[in-house]
This record gives structure tokens, C-alpha cells and sequence, in this order.
């Protein structure tokens, strides 16, 4: 019995545990960027893989700085 409890544990122990990013703050540079994109109206999957950012906080700064990207345009 002792046995079944310890390869128990080792299941429970063995668990993947998802990944957490890190944040960022936004810099002055990559907000001149950002701005540029979105001039030359950029797709945001693009922009996303070259600043190594998600879509979705590319968006969310973008909204607050009342700068159009994607649909938004």
C-alpha cells in the first residue's frame, strides 16, 4: 500500500505547470514603433513576432495611446 501512495505522489508531483510571460513595460521606442506600424498599417501578427509581444497587448497599448490597429482603422 505504502508504494501505491508514493507513485501517487510522484504523479501529482510531476504536473506541468503552464508558463507565466513575464512583463514588460512598453519603452519610448517601442511605442515610436508601434506608431509606425500602425501608419503603414502593418499587420498586427507581424508586429506581434517582431517586437516578441502577444497581439493582444499590442492592441490593448495601442487603444490606449487612440492609435488605430487592425479592424480598428
Amino acid at each position: 500500500m505504502a508504494k501505491t501512495v508514493k507513485k501517487a505522489a510522484k504523479k501529482t508531483a510531476k504536473k506541468k505547470v503552464a508558463k507565466t510571460r513575464a512583463r514588460r513595460l512598453f519603452t519610448k521606442d517601442d511605442i515610436k514603433t508601434l506608431r509606425a506600424h500602425s501608419k503603414a498599417r502593418t499587420p498586427v501578427a507581424k508586429i506581434a513576432k517582431q517586437m516578441k509581444r502577444t497581439e493582444g497587448s499590442l492592441r490593448q497599448k495601442a487603444l490606449k495611446l487612440g492609435i488605430g490597429l487592425g479592424h480598428q482603422r
